[in-house]
């Protein structure tokens, strides 16, 4: 089924820099080759195209390396967008950079205003706003963040992301209104009670970060058993090049902000 939560008319994306090569990065597993990745985010950007998205590319930031990540400078809903606090300092500055592209679209625009947060830790269900506390997002951050849509109707439902998982997002994706991809570590305290779950196969825990866009999955290539668990579930799948957005712990949510503005 399609839900609100995972049908999108819009898409914001933005080219990697070549300056993407000292992109921050829990492990050095080498940098990133930017030719080759500017080559899978193309892909990227033609992927949700054919989903039917109007997607509007931004240009690359020098200044940033991490700025094709551009989830986690805002969160987009239908109400309008909330503009984060990155906890990474060197990131703190992405946010002003897409503030200007979101006010063309929205009439509402709201800030964090208090402590940090980034979009990777921010599962949007249908039901209710996960916020996995980590090293990039702290107490502080979802607190301000509850204060910044309470009055649109959301429950902000604060979690803690495992230790050595950089985002809460890392480790899971949404699938549809009640079922959600995930890796055992990030599910076994319960945090998604009451969801329908699937989990990516033992080694595999690198494709946790799959997204749902309409009527299909943006999933990494080279995750075999748990995309074979998918299609058997019944989802559309778009298998993608992601060894370069990899190396600087960037997966398939990262690389877009999605909604639908009203």
């Amino acid at each position: 089924m399609t839900s609100p939560a995972t049908h999108f008319t819009h898409a914001i994306t933005r080219a990697p820099a070549q300056s993407v090569t000292g992109g921050l990065r829990a492990a050095d597993s080498g940098n990133p080759d930017p030719a080759t990745f500017a080559g899978h985010h193309a892909l990227y950007v033609q992927t949700l195209r054919e989903t039917g998205a109007k997607v509007i590319e931004l240009p690359p930031l020098e200044a940033f390396p991490d700025s094709t990540f551009v989830e986690d400078a805002a969160l987009c809903l239908g109400e309008g967008v909330v503009l984060m606090r990155p906890g990474a300092p060197t990131r703190a500055g992405e946010v002003a950079e897409i503030a200007p592209a979101l006010r063309e679209i929205y009439t509402t625009v709201r800030s964090v205003e208090a402590g940090h947060i980034e979009g990777g830790d921010v599962l949007v269900t249908e039901r209710e706003i996960l916020v996995g506390k980590s090293a990039r997002t702290d107490a502080a951050g979802v607190a301000a963040l509850q204060a910044a849509v309470s009055d649109w109707g959301y429950s902000v439902r604060e979690l803690q992301t495992p230790p050595d998982v950089l985002h809460f997002k890392t480790d899971c994706g949404l699938l549809d209104a009640d079922t959600i991809l995930t890796t055992h570590r990030l599910a076994q305290g319960g945090c998604f009670d009451g969801y329908d779950l699937i989990y990516v196969a033992e080694g595999e825990e690198a494709c946790a970060n799959a997204v749902r866009f309409n009527d299909v999955v943006l999933f990494p290539a080279g995750f075999p058993k748990t995309a074979a668990r998918l299609r058997e579930a019944g989802y559309t799948l778009a298998e993608l090049p992601n060894t370069e957005a990899a190396k600087v712990d960037g997966g398939m949510s990262c690389l877009s902000l999605r909604f639908s503005p009203s």
